[in-house]
């Protein structure tokens, strides 16, 4: 698989608050990858450096580039993101929605092409959208707001996803279908994706690696199968946990003591 993303020995703090300690993170065409972790470890903070909106110390290369040489609008055609709560005018229409996302390829006069429409067509049917396509972003829950959401990254057309705990607003099923979706883009389209997430045991069923940061460093990079081990995820999240083997199926992590027990 090809190296899309490097990052190396990133230092960054806030003020004299240190948050991360000298990560290094790696992101391939086709690879899933999800990044776990307390909060406060400085997942979202990481998403961002990798995209260029913080500065750290250290090195981020897109395609062997550094992320501060890519211009905006080269950027966004090569890595889409979708934040924790991404911004949206609550009247616009879900199909003018979906169309920002094409903003990259846009001319001076942004003017729409025939690869404009069909790129919007083409996620529409993906994500099953052709029913909202008139109705107001308000008028529509947030578990559809969000598959609206990670449309519009969809239409960029990258190469790469990077996503802030998408599945915050999904029920059990449209999480299931939103872990399936990105597991198909990766292995149909050597999409990359890094996905931020609380959901452990369901990051591990759909991930080829999982990074889990502690006090801004990695206390593991590797497989599900060895980085959902019940002593070190009972350390870093400070419950005890249990992990749970099943024949064909990915580790499973649950809590140790019923609530209530101490």
């Amino acid at each position: 698989m090809d190296v899309l993303l490097q990052a190396s020995a990133l230092h960054f703090a806030y003020g004299a608050q240190p948050v991360l300690r000298g990560i290094d993170l790696s992101l391939r065409g086709g690879e899933v990858a999800a990044l776990l972790g307390p909060n406060g470890t400085g997942k979202s903070t990481l998403i961002k450096i990798l995209l260029g909106q913080l500065r750290a110390q250290g090195s981020v290369l897109w395609n062997g580039r550094p992320v501060q040489r890519w211009k905006s609008r080269e950027l966004a055609r090569l890595v889409a993101y979708l934040p924790q709560t991404p911004a949206y005018e609550p009247s616009q229409r879900v199909g003018e929605a979906l169309r920002i996302g094409r903003t990259p390829y846009w001319g001076a006069f942004g003017v729409e092409t025939h690869a404009d429409i069909a790129a919007v067509a083409a996620v529409v049917e993906l994500l099953k959208l052709g029913d909202l396509q008139h109705r107001r972003m308000d008028q529509i829950s947030g578990g559809q707001r969000q598959r609206v959401f990670l449309g519009r990254c969809l239409v960029q057309e990258p190469l790469a996803l990077l996503l802030d705990e998408p599945s915050t607003h999904l029920d059990l099923r449209h999480q299931v279908e939103l872990c399936s979706l990105l597991r198909n883009l990766a292995d149909q389209r050597h999409l990359a994706v890094l996905m931020a997430s609380h959901e452990l045991s369901l990051a591990a069923s759909f991930a080829d690696r999982l990074v889990l940061l502690e006090d801004g460093r990695a206390a593991a990079d590797g497989p599900p199968q060895k980085v959902m081990d019940a002593e070190l995820l009972s350390r870093v999240f400070g419950v005890r946990l249990r992990r749970c083997d099943a024949p064909g199926l990915p580790p499973l992590i649950a809590p140790e003591a019923k609530i209530g027990e101490k």
